[in-house]
């Protein structure tokens, strides 16, 4: 079963509405991650689509229409933040802050548990304006060069 919290773009203060185990709402959240990941980037469609039924999945939309999305698990090493994706057209327009900031909103509390990602290079100043700082050396998955980032403080 899939939890996804839907944002909606034009009244982010109002609660986000859980959708429990919607095929089509989660078919929206694909669809944003297929166009960037697998279409603009070449990432392969079987290392996108991994953790799925594990993973707290977020989407912002505009009347119902998918903007961009992310999601948040919990792994060995903490709560993992990760599939950030915004449709090319709504790019510059908040809509990736919007996601962020709906995900650590939704992240329970849990002392000594660190927040991290892997942010995409190109991405790391727009991780840094929301609070994360990087760790570590570069990698590369998927071929893409990462740095991983951790949440400085929570708020």
């Amino acid at each position: 079963m899939y939890r996804l919290l839907m944002v909606d773009f034009f009244q982010p203060e109002i609660p986000a509405k859980t959708v429990l185990d919607s095929p089509k709402a989660m078919n929206d959240v694909f669809e944003i991650r297929r166009r960037v990941f697998v279409i603009e980037q070449q990432v392969a469609a079987e290392e996108e689509f991994e953790y799925e039924d594990q993973s707290n999945h977020l989407m912002v939309h505009m009347g119902g229409q998918g903007m961009g999305c992310g999601r948040w698990r919990r792994t060995e090493n903490g709560i993992k933040i990760e599939r950030m994706a915004v449709l090319e057209t709504y790019r510059g327009k908040g809509v990736g802050a919007m996601v962020m900031r709906a995900l650590l909103k939704d992240i329970p509390h849990v002392p000594h548990l660190p927040i991290y990602l892997h942010a995409q290079t190109h991405a790391q100043s727009f991780y840094e304006k929301l609070g994360f700082v990087a760790e570590g050396e570069l990698f590369y998955e998927c071929e893409i060069p990462h740095y991983k980032m951790v949440l400085a403080q929570r708020s």
